[in-house]
């Protein structure tokens, strides 16, 4: 499980996260061994370069040859273009490797988060999980495309100049084998303090991202309340915060290039003066001197850039390690090893026996305390009972957003904990008091009740459910977009939405948490006629909150402190039960 706050996290001190990127990288297995050819093809004619001056001065200039001049000199051309031509389409290959990577891995992580249980998303917060799947994945990106590149290729060039540098002066390049550890060693040590400052540095991004997903989604209470100078304030801390962390880690990072660049050149000098005075001895040429002289500065260039690669390499590790969380998270509920299906005809019942549960986050209160229910197929229940008495809490156990402590619940015979959750939602139509719209038309959001549905479907749905007139006023009719959550609806609109989404999956069970409570009385009049044909031969639960309602159903249950207290019919309960009683007074104004 992802844990929310970073402080908490242990401080990763190696690259093994990167490990995760192995799969992604080698599903392209062409591509990379393409980048990898043409890597080697440019190194191969950018080493060759110096060879080709080494020969120009010595066999040229010295010997006042001009043919011989023109003869390198074309060499050294031709070098170059084959150096160039190669090093762009290895910088091709491996960005669009890069890219690619990155996209396979934000499928990955979205497709694993989308199917975690309630429970992950209490203890995480979700502008987390997006700070993870666009930030974080943006660093890997860097190191699994251009960075990738930069080392790949200054790797190559680094080992590829040492052994020119060994066949061109075997004692000066012992000199540079000596001096390795003395500027490698200082790089590594200070990289791994940049990972861990990294990592925090993405943590405050991602407490920006949350805090302003928060307030933006609830901007209308923010607004309400006169919050936005408080909620600016909060904001301006935590983008402060996420500056001082992000100043922290670019000022290490600085460091790490400068001692990288003085240690690296700072042995390359001693190298070369070294070297001049082999020249004055006669031990070595002109042109192995500037031979050398040019390894010398692909090798500094090389481990200046492999210096710097380190730090986003260590950045990138800690990315990884956010994201590796996610995609090593796993969902409380899920499918069995081996399911049992449900029957091909689907009946409808539901039994609930003995069923106690209470939440992660609040292990001590039982929502619901030994509650036995049995449902027979076509009945209509409702569920009374004061707020917090458990009513929801049955409904969420009966799609398997949860697992009870103790006790089963069964649809047509068969355990919901033995089964596939995806095809026990199948069957189960749900309409929430507080509806959920995406960002999409009308067409696609009714169409969320069934994906395969054609538009005619869709339409007719929307007839029963009474959505037909507004949403054929809308501009563009059918195809007309909702907005962030339906903002551009009403919220009895938005609600008729939802039931044409349910008309239109057309399910066996029904639950309604109050389907008409946000709807005026003559949307209320046609939505309650199309729920009683929907209903008709299905099942379903009902959390009542009007009069109306429960006067229509086959059976109450009133439900208190998780328990049922009581059943009947209205006018038996009005009599028998002192708290339906009370309950009837304060919801429907009966006694």
């Amino acid at each position: 499980m992802v844990d929310s706050v970073s402080s908490e996290r242990p401080k990763g001190k190696s690259l093994k996260p990167l490990r995760t990127l192995v799969p992604f990288i080698l599903h392209y297995r062409g591509v990379l061994a393409g980048a990898l050819a043409a890597l080697l093809v440019a190194s191969f004619a950018m080493l060759s370069l110096p060879v080709a001056l080494r020969y120009l001065i010595d066999n040229g200039f010295v010997a006042n040859d001009v043919d011989t001049v023109n003869r390198y000199f074309g060499w050294f051309f031709a070098a170059a273009v084959v150096f160039g031509g190669f090093a762009a389409l290895r910088y091709y290959l491996v960005t669009w490797l890069g890219e690619r990577v990155v996209a396979d891995l934000r499928n990955a992580v979205y497709r694993r988060v989308i199917h975690m249980d309630p429970t992950f998303f209490e203890v995480t917060r979700t502008g987390e999980v997006l700070s993870r799947m666009t930030t974080d994945t943006t660093l890997v990106q860097s190191i699994s495309g251009v960075s990738l590149s930069i080392a790949l290729r200054s790797l190559v060039n680094l080992v590829g100049g040492l052994v020119m540098l060994a066949l061109t002066s075997t004692q000066l390049t012992l000199y540079i084998l000596l001096g390795v550890p003395v500027v490698i060693l200082p790089i590594i040590i200070v990289g791994r303090r940049i990972r861990g400052q990294s990592r925090t540095a993405q943590d405050r991004v991602a407490d920006t991202s949350g805090l302003a997903g928060e307030t933006l989604n609830a901007i209308q209470t923010v607004q309400a309340f006169t919050l936005e100078d408080l909620q600016i304030e909060r904001f301006s801390e935590a983008v402060a915060d996420s500056f001082k962390a992000a100043i922290r880690r670019v000022r290490t990072r600085a460091g790490l290039t400068a001692l990288g660049i003085i240690l690296v050149f700072g042995a390359i000098t001693m190298i070369l003066w070294g070297g001049s005075r082999a020249v004055l001895a006669g031990a070595l040429t002109g042109g192995q001197l500037a031979q050398f002289l040019m390894y010398s500065m692909f090798v500094g260039s090389s481990a200046a850039a492999l210096s710097e690669i380190w730090g986003e390499v260590q950045r990138g590790a800690g990315a990884m390690e956010r994201l590796a969380e996610l995609m090593g998270a796993t969902p409380a509920i899920k499918a069995p090893p081996k399911p049992v299906p449900l029957p091909y005809a689907a009946r409808g019942s539901i039994r609930f026996s003995k069923v106690s549960f209470s939440y992660p986050s609040r292990p001590e209160a039982l929502a619901l305390d030994d509650f036995s229910l049995e449902v027979e197929p076509g009945e209509t229940v409702a569920f009374v009972g004061p707020s917090g008495a458990g009513k929801s809490t049955s409904f969420q156990l009966l799609l398997r957003f949860y697992d009870p402590q103790s006790g089963t619940i069964e649809v047509d015979g068969v355990n919901v904990a033995s089964t596939d959750p995806h095809d026990l939602r199948q069957r189960i139509g749900l309409v929430p008091q507080e509806t959920v719209l995406f960002g999409e038309t009308a067409r696609e959001n009714i169409r969320y009740g069934r994906p395969a549905a054609t538009n005619f479907d869709v339409e007719q749905a929307a007839v029963a459910a009474a959505a037909d007139e507004f949403i054929s006023e809308l501009p563009e009719a059918y195809d007309t977009f909702l907005g962030e959550r339906g903002t551009r609806l009403s919220g009895g609109q938005r609600q008729r939405i939802a039931i044409a989404r349910a008309i239109l999956k057309d399910p066996p069970i029904l639950l309604l948490d109050e389907a008409t409570s946000s709807l005026d009385a003559e949307s209320e009049r046609l939505v309650q006629i199309a729920l009683e044909g929907l209903m008709e031969n299905r099942t379903t639960l009902i959390i009542a909150h009007r009069l109306a309602t429960v006067k229509k159903v086959d059976r109450i249950v009133v439900i208190d402190r998780g328990r049922i207290v009581a059943t009947g019919s209205h006018e038996q309960l009005i009599r028998d039960n002192p708290l339906y009683a009370r309950l009837a007074e304060l919801q429907f104004g009966e006694t």
